[in-house]
C-alpha cells in the first residue's frame, strides 16, 4: 500500500522498514509550465470550453460582488464590521476551494495506467473483463468515464461541472465539496444577517438608503438562488457518498431501471478528505490518501516497481528491477 501522512496523522506509526506502509514521494507529474488537460501539460486547466471559462469567472464575479457589498455595508454602519469580516473570510475560502477544484487534476487516467493486483484477481475473468476506453485507448478503471470536454478518462467521475470548468472526480472531490459548503454558508449567513437587519433595525443608523437598498436587493436574490443550487448539489454529493454511485452512473442506472440492483459500497470519507488531521479537511489543500492506487482505481508500472523495490530492495540493482 502507498501511504502519505501529515504530522498529525497516525499513519506514521505503521510506516517504515518492516511496516505495512511506506511513503511514496516520487513525482510522476510533468514539469512543463504549460496549460491544458493532456499528460504533457504541467498545469491542469481546461482551455477548450469557452462557455465553462465564462461561467467559472462569473462565480468569482458574484462572490467578489457579495464580499464588496458587505464591506460597503459595514463602512456605512449598516452591519457590524466583525460580521462583514466573517462573511469575507467565508468568501475567500469558497473562492480558494473553487480555484483548487478548477486547477486540480480530477483524477485522469494516464496512458501507462494498469490495473492493480486486486483488480486483476477480481475483474480479470470472462464474467468481469477489464475494460478499455475506446477514446483514450487506455485501461478504464471501474466508475471512470471519458469526458468529451476534457478529452480524458477521469477516475470515479461524478460529472463535468461548467461552473468549475472542470470535471469532478476522485482527485478534486474534496475541493468541490468544500466549495459547496462555503458557498452555502455564505448564502445562509447573508440571508440571516440581512433578515435580522430588516426586522430588527429600529433606528436610522442601521437603515439602508439609496444605492445601498438596491445592492442589498441584488445580494438577497443572489443568496436565495445560491442557497437553492448549493443545497441541491450537496444532497446530490451526499447521496453519491452514501451509495457509492456517482451522478453519471446513477443516471445510467435510472435509464436502465437497475438502481435497485446496485451493489456499490459507500465511499469512505478518508477516500475523499484523506488521512490527515481533521483540521485539514476544512481547507482546500490536496488530500493525502492511504492507498492512492485503490482510490484512483489504477496503478502504473513505475509505482508497482517501487512497491516491489520496497518489499525486495535488491530488485533496484538487478536487470529485472530496472525493466
Amino acid at each position: 500500500q502507498i501511504c502519505c501522512s501529515c504530522c498529525q496523522s497516525t499513519a506514521h506509526l505503521t510506516e517504515g522498514p518492516n511496516q505495512p506502509y511506506y511513503r511514496d514521494t516520487f513525482n510522476d507529474q510533468p514539469w512543463s509550465c504549460t496549460l491544458g488537460t493532456g499528460e504533457e501539460h504541467g498545469i491542469w486547466m481546461n482551455t477548450s470550453d469557452q462557455a465553462g471559462t465564462i461561467m467559472a469567472l462569473l462565480v468569482w464575479l458574484l462572490l467578489g460582488y457579495s464580499a464588496w457589498t458587505f464591506s460597503i455595508l459595514a463602512r456605512t454602519g449598516g452591519i457590524p464590521p466583525i460580521l462583514s469580516a466573517l462573511y469575507d473570510i467565508l468568501c475567500v475560502l469558497a473562492l480558494a476551494s473553487h480555484a483548487k477544484t478548477t486547477f486540480t487534476d480530477p483524477g485522469t487516467v494516464p496512458q501507462s495506467a494498469v490495473p492493480n493486483e486486486r483488480m486483476r484477481r477480481e475483474m480479470g475473468t470472462p464474467d468481469q473483463p477489464l475494460s478499455m476506453c475506446s477514446q483514450c485507448q487506455t485501461f478504464k478503471p471501474p466508475f471512470s468515464h471519458h469526458c468529451r470536454i476534457c478529452n480524458r478518462c477521469v477516475s470515479r467521475m461524478d460529472h463535468h461541472c461548467p461552473w468549475m470548468n472542470n470535471c469532478v472526480g476522485a482527485g478534486n472531490l474534496k475541493h468541490f465539496i468544500l466549495f459547496l459548503v462555503y458557498t452555502w454558508s455564505c448564502s445562509v449567513f447573508s440571508l440571516l444577517l440581512l433578515g435580522w437587519n430588516y426586522f430588527m433595525c429600529a433606528d436610522e443608523d442601521c437603515t439602508f438608503n439609496g444605492v445601498l437598498t438596491q445592492l442589498v436587493r441584488i445580494i438577497t436574490v443572489l443568496s436565495i438562488g445560491s442557497l437553492l443550487f448549493t443545497s441541491s448539489m450537496l444532497m446530490n454529493v451526499q447521496f453519491g457518498l452514501m451509495t457509492g454511485i456517482g451522478t453519471i452512473d446513477r443516471l445510467k442506472k435510472k435509464a436502465s431501471g437497475s438502481v435497485a440492483d446496485s451493489t456499490e459500497e459507500p465511499i469512505p470519507l478518508k477516500d475523499v478528505f484523506g488521512i490527515g488531521h481533521y483540521i485539514s479537511w476544512l481547507f482546500p489543500i490536496d488530500p493525502l490518501f492511504e492507498d492512492y492506487d485503490r482510490v484512483m482505481g489504477f496503478s502504473t508500472p513505475q509505482r508497482l516497481l517501487r512497491e516491489e523495490m520496497k518489499d525486495d530492495p535488491t530488485r533496484a540493482y538487478t536487470p529485472s528491477g530496472l525493466s
